[in-house]
């Protein structure tokens, strides 16, 4: 798929496509490059956003950091962030030299009504593996993991594991770790855990620190 619906019934339409899909799962190795996509929005707005509404996204990989100006697509919905993300999202990952070999989302996977959340549909366009980066689950449940690094608890919908309460830091609240594209709950949280020096995975807070210093800069004329 190479474009991105802009309807929320077309959107739906492809979620339940995708989330019905079974891709070759990927595993996540020692050494592997992590990524991740990151987009804001312009200040100011309040309730769910508007269509049209400027974004940064960033995309970092390694020493590489990309940002890319857009628009919103739509404003915001749970469930169908795709529409107001997917296409700015794309744009960032497609800018970098090289794409990662997994790339994290601030989106959910697998956890979502129709298996196919923001990190699952962003995966499925760039053909590449995708893990979900969420402070909380969207639609699953699950109880919190230890109180130390490493220490996991699964997220369940309807009975089905679709990712971890992954603790990347003592004394921290965790994380929500989603199966996205080609990733299962335990690849996961293994490729969130491997970038953690503190709670949000390293190259997470390199795109997010991006796409805010972009959006922060002054206009030129």
């Amino acid at each position: 798929m190479s474009a991105w619906p802009h309807a929320r019934v077309e959107l739906i339409e492809e979620q339940q496509r995708l989330g019905a899909l079974e891709p070759p799962a990927w595993r996540f190795r020692r050494g592997a490059r992590v990524g991740a996509v990151f987009v804001c929005f312009a200040r100011g707005g309040t309730g769910p956003g508007n269509t049209g509404d400027a974004a940064w996204a960033a995309a970092s990989v390694g020493d590489e950091a990309v940002v890319v100006p857009g628009r919103a697509g739509a404003p915001y919905e749970a469930g169908l962030l795709a529409l107001r993300e997917g296409t700015v999202l794309e744009a960032a990952v497609r800018a970098l030299t090289q794409p990662p070999d997994v790339l994290l989302v601030d989106g959910t996977g697998r956890d979502h009504p129709r298996r196919a959340g923001l990190a699952l549909h962003l995966g499925g366009v760039l053909d590449l593996p995708t893990v979900g980066v969420t402070h909380r689950p969207l639609a699953a449940e699950g109880e919190w993991p230890a109180d130390e690094r490493g220490a996991r608890s699964p997220l369940l919908l309807a009975g089905e594991l679709v990712g971890y309460w992954l603790r990347t830091r003592a004394g921290t609240r965790p994380l929500a770790a989603h199966a996205a594209w080609r990733t299962d709950a335990g690849t996961a949280a293994e490729a969130v855990l491997s970038t953690c020096r503190a709670r949000t995975p390293e190259p997470l807070r390199e795109a997010r620190r991006r796409a805010r210093e972009a959006r922060a800069a002054p206009v030129r004329r």
